[in-house]
């Protein structure tokens, strides 16, 4: 999976450290994030991103990443600590909420 973004290195990072992975690779345009399971992220480049914006009919989202995690509340501090911008955390007792990573990508945490 490759996310566009205005700047690889930096959305990278962001990844590694949510994630509890790595930058694995890194060519300037194209940076790899690998994840303690094996699976892998890529960040490319792209002249003009524009965000997609959330939720809206006219600027899609494109996909979104669900994330697992043991402690909903315990995450939500970390991402917000790393840069992640809250969208909508849902009804009392919901066991996801929704971010923007730095570069605008909608991300969720799911309480598992």
């Amino acid at each position: 999976m490759v996310l566009d973004c205005p700047e690889p290195r930096p959305l990278a990072e962001f990844y590694a450290a949510v994630l509890g992975g790595s930058v694995t690779g890194d060519e300037g345009n194209w940076v790899d994030v690998t994840a303690p399971d094996g699976r892998a992220l890529a960040f490319q480049g792209a002249p003009g991103f524009v965000a997609p914006a959330w939720p809206a009919a006219d600027g899609s989202q494109q996909f979104h990443l669900d994330l697992r995690v043991e402690d909903l509340d315990a995450a939500e501090k970390e991402v917000l600590a790393l840069g992640a911008r809250l969208l909508d955390t849902g009804e009392p007792g919901r066991t996801w909420r929704v971010y923007a990573d730095p570069a605008g990508h909608p991300f969720c945490l799911c309480a598992c």
